[in-house]
């Protein structure tokens, strides 16, 4: 039997690598393991939201992801009248406190190669080609077989194992977690990546008539367009590139639009299902293992990373030695968000077929609102809070000044620590004696005359602050904790149900 292993990810799609980056920069040990021969070249999703950038922000491959994407990449429609052109973002900009304000078009094969890339400058890697067969939770290890692609059986311990194996997760049903929810036949959908001709690439093409919907979108930083298209539920002819062309053909009415060299071929059945629980023991699940549903809206893989984002740096702190109950707060915290994406994303894909040509999406696609106000982490302590609270997503400020020149918050927030984010030097022994305990894992900002200065106000704003506050961003840039009170021992504390020490 090999040596155990701290922590074992079963799935490597952008849940699973975004776990394993964040268990790497923090020293964990883990290991990646993924049925697949390979890594998968099709799109599946295509759109990264805002709060998603900020991960990404964070863990330091944005401009990279931002180069092999675009913004607003305007909508063309196809109507009796003529082509109508609309961006379902308009006017959304980059802001002081919001440096990415609308979802970046890009395929998700090409956001999972820039996690490799990020995994593998860490030191770590995927291994392919291996299966999880069983597992056994033993209370304070989970024994596992894993299967090779050359039927070799390997059995080894791990003291924790997420699945982030898709919707159909081996992990899920070994470990008896239900999956509740229903498969909606009726709902069917071609999908693929294919190149093609008689299309210009500025723009998401789109046909509507009484056959169904078709769309051909050009995929940033390729030569492909994603094709969609919806299909009668009764149709039993399997994807192939000739069923697709004529589609394009009959819904169109063109015959100069043609396609050729798929990269893969699918068809999409609506499944709207979530877990009734993201953890049993020693096991827990992230992304498609604990809810899938519609793609209207853009909200799956987003979800699913962010879900890894919560779990990574709690799971990294409670193997480093903090309070174990820390974990009972991530599925506290990402089972309400899975049950409000699987209505909004059921709300946008019924709801499809009647939205108005020109029709913005709403803020809340943008998952900049998600808050964990109500969580056993969120630590209000303010007589009289503002509109940013504990629990609220911690708002980036620019036009920041210290010894070290211009930046942004997002800049000093950047890494694995805690930051105390404190408005007045009234907080200076507070975050001396918080250092003092945490070391590196807490870092502290002061925002006045002679510290950090907040040359054009973006932070007291973004913040809503009128007097002397303190704010403890937690690692995944949440606000855990906001107090008016000078007092070492509470923060301290507080600071003691994130971090080891």
């Amino acid at each position: 039997m090999a040596s155990s292993v701290p922590v074992l990810i079963v799935g490597a799609g952008p849940t699973g690598l975004t776990l394993a980056c964040e268990l790497a920069r923090r020293g964990i040990g883990f290991r990646l393991i993924d049925a697949a021969p390979a890594p998968f070249e099709g799109s599946r999703g295509k759109g990264v939201q805002p709060r998603t950038l900020e991960i990404f922000d964070n863990l330091g491959i944005v401009a990279d992801v931002i180069a092999h994407g675009r913004f607003h990449l305007p909508i063309r429609f196809y109507g009796p009248d003529g082509p109508r052109d609309f961006d379902m973002h308009e006017g959304r900009e980059p802001r002081p406190d919001t440096p990415y304000a609308s979802p970046l078009l890009i395929p998700q094969w090409r956001v999972e190669s820039l996690l490799r890339g990020k995994l593998a400058a860490l030191g770590g890697r995927v291994e392919y080609g291996i299966a999880l067969q069983t597992l056994n939770d033993r209370g304070n290890s989970v024994f596992v077989t894993t299967a090779y692609a050359d039927g070799t059986i390997e059995t080894f311990e791990a003291d924790w194992l997420v699945g982030c194996d898709g919707g159909r997760s081996t992990t899920r049903k070994l470990a008896g977690i239900a999956f509740e929810g229903e498969t909606l036949d009726q709902h069917r959908m071609l999908v693929g990546d294919v190149h093609a001709t008689g299309l210009d690439r500025e723009h998401w093409h789109t046909w509507r008539g009484a056959d169904g919907f078709l769309a051909l979108a050009p995929l940033p930083s390729t030569d492909l367009f994603q094709f969609q298209a919806s299909v009668d539920p009764d149709m039993q002819e399997q994807p192939s590139l000739a069923l697709y062309q004529r589609i394009v053909e009959e819904r169109t009415g063109r015959n100069d639009i043609r396609l050729s060299e798929p990269r893969w071929l699918s068809l999409w059945r609506a499944n709207v299902r979530m877990v009734d629980r993201y953890r049993a023991g020693r096991v827990f699940v992230a992304g498609d293992a604990a809810h899938v549903h519609s793609p209207a809206g853009g909200q799956g893989m987003n979800t699913g990373i962010q879900d890894a984002h919560n779990l990574g740096w709690k799971l990294a702190a409670a193997i480093g030695g903090a309070d174990a109950t820390l974990l009972d707060t991530y599925e506290e915290e990402r089972l309400p968000v899975a049950r409000w994406i699987l209505g909004l994303s059921s709300r946008l894909h019924f709801s499809g077929a009647n939205r108005a040509l020109g029709e913005r999406r709403d803020e809340e696609t943008l998952q900049l609102a998600i808050n964990y106000r109500h969580g056993a982490l969120a630590s209000e302590c303010r007589p009289y809070p503002g509109n940013v609270s504990a629990g609220d997503r911690a708002p980036d400020a620019s036009g920041l000044r210290d010894a070290r020149g211009e930046h942004r918050l997002f800049d000093r927030f950047r890494g694995t620590h805690a930051t105390l984010l404190a408005f007045g030097a009234y907080w200076c022994d507070v975050l001396a004696q918080a250092e003092a305990a945490f070391g590196h894992r807490v870092h502290g900002v002061i925002v006045d005359a002679m510290h950090t200065q907040d040359t054009a106000g973006h932070a007291a704003r973004a913040y809503n602050v009128a007097r002397d506050t303190l704010f403890v961003i937690r690692p995944d840039g949440h606000i855990g904790m906001a107090a008016t009170v000078a007092d070492a021992e509470p923060v301290l504390t507080y600071l003691r149900r994130l971090l080891p020490t």
